[in-house]
């Protein structure tokens, strides 16, 4: 005579539920993952971009610029990006000072930083 033992263990469908909520908190991870990429990504951009402006401000300052009222575009490249830099340039109430406001951003996207600061012709 044979005498029926239960077997302990896991069942198909436990399994496949163990499988199915590590395989989403896998996915919550790696969206994590993506999510931190893309805002390192994205502070290396702005920082390149503060980089490009001060840049330009501290050319303008050095070369003693002091030019006229308006607006000019210039590329202003920082590494292997191609930024392109609007400066506008305003009167104050001072004649010996130009205000110059610096914006920084992609060929084709929003401002990524912006800068302002005074010229002067005097020494």
């Amino acid at each position: 005579m044979s005498v029926l033992r239960w077997q302990s263990g896991f069942t198909l469908i436990e399994v496949l539920i163990a499988l199915v909520i590590i395989s989403i908190a896998l996915l919550a991870c790696m969206r994590a993952l993506a999510l931190a990429t893309q805002g390192t990504h994205d502070m290396r951009v702005r920082s390149l971009a503060l980089l490009a402006a001060e840049n330009q401000l501290a050319e303008l300052r050095l070369l003693r610029s002091f030019p006229t009222a308006g607006r000019r575009n210039e590329p202003c490249p920082q590494g292997a990006l191609a930024l392109r830099c609007e400066l506008v340039f305003q009167n104050t109430v001072n004649s010996n000072f130009r205000q110059v406001t610096i914006r920084v951003s992609l060929p084709t996207g929003p401002v990524l930083a912006e800068l302002n600061g005074l010229l002067s012709p005097l020494p």
